[in-house]
């Protein structure tokens, strides 16, 4: 049976980490559960000196996709971690027990300027490895399987999961389908579902029409249950993301860049931060609090903190 469009989100458009523009669908969270966040970043085309990006900010509970089609960011962690992210190019990064990063544009996007586009995308962990060591996938374009139809009509980039018989080369905590796809005007491409899987798409170019009804530009499509969906582009192509993954369905607690299971563990998880920067394990209670954090974090250590919640 193919799934059909039971809902179509809009995104509205963002501020996030130094001032950057993401379009961000206006609901997430437990709508399509494992995914917490979905931001299209940009397209900004930056005058030299604009450029902006994300400075430190801590992660725990879940893991962080990037995905880059145009400019240059580069990246560092707590953890003594570097690297640059071309266009093309993913980082899968696992935050688990804890990491600090920053996402900042490379020398020649501040020198220059540029055009910057890309996503980033929230996948939630199951509690059993919400704890788990931090860990950094950082894929070149080069290593990420490319494939086309036989009529020339699709392309696909196989980020995680399967498309045209091509299987991806990432390893995921918990199976999770991530597909960049263009079809061509009129073009038709059928993706075979998990029959357990949450599944939606994201159009970012053109527009579709999956079993009658369109999808534009901008929207987020949620699926109904069935073991393949069928898309076909309009007259003026598609561009989209095709993402699934399992429903997690366990509770979700969630304090900013912190997304864990109870209002305890957001708690306890502040306190952790203060006291490691998760910077250094096992935990060194004496470990004073980071001067940066003595404003936002450090007035809820006595256990107080904001009502958590899922976007």
């Amino acid at each position: 049976m193919n799934r059909t469009l039971k809902s179509i989100v809009p995104t509205h458009t963002v501020l996030e980490g130094g001032g950057f523009k993401v379009r961000r669908p206006a609901a997430m969270g437990r709508l399509m559960s494992p995914f917490l966040l979905l931001d299209e970043m940009g397209p900004v085309d930056y005058a030299p000196g604009e450029a902006v990006g994300a400075p430190d900010h801590p992660h725990r509970g879940f893991e962080t996709v990037t995905y880059l089609l145009a400019g240059g960011m580069k990246h560092a962690d707590s953890a003594g971690n570097s690297g640059d992210l071309n266009p093309g190019d993913v980082q899968w990064m696992t935050a688990g027990r804890g990491v600090i990063h920053s996402e900042l544009p490379q020398d020649h996007m501040m020198e220059n300027g540029g055009l910057m586009h890309g996503f980033q995308i929230w996948v939630n962990l199951p509690a059993k490895d919400k704890m788990m060591p931090p860990r950094y996938q950082d894929i070149p374009s080069a290593d990420l399987p490319e494939t086309t139809s036989e009529d020339g009509q699709v392309w696909a980039k196989v980020i995680a999961g399967e498309a045209l018989g091509v299987q991806a080369v990432i390893d995921t905590v918990i199976p999770i389908t991530f597909i960049h796809l263009k079809l061509k005007p009129g073009a038709n491409y059928v993706h075979a579902c998990e029959q357990d899987h949450n599944v939606m798409l994201y159009a970012f170019g053109g527009s579709m029409d999956v079993e009658g009804r369109s999808l534009h530009d901008g929207g987020l499509g949620l699926l109904t249950e069935g073991d393949a969906v069928s898309i076909t582009a309009e007259e003026d192509g598609a561009e989209l993301l095709i993402l699934g993954g399992p429903e997690l369905g366990e509770p979700i607690a969630r304090y900013g860049p912190f997304v864990m299971n109870s209002q305890q563990e957001i708690r306890q998880t502040m306190l952790d931060y203060q006291r490691t920067q998760f910077g250094g394990w096992p935990f060194d209670s004496n470990a004073p609090v980071h001067p940066r954090e003595q404003g936002r974090f450090a007035k809820h250590a006595d256990g107080r903190t904001e009502t958590p919640t899922d976007q």
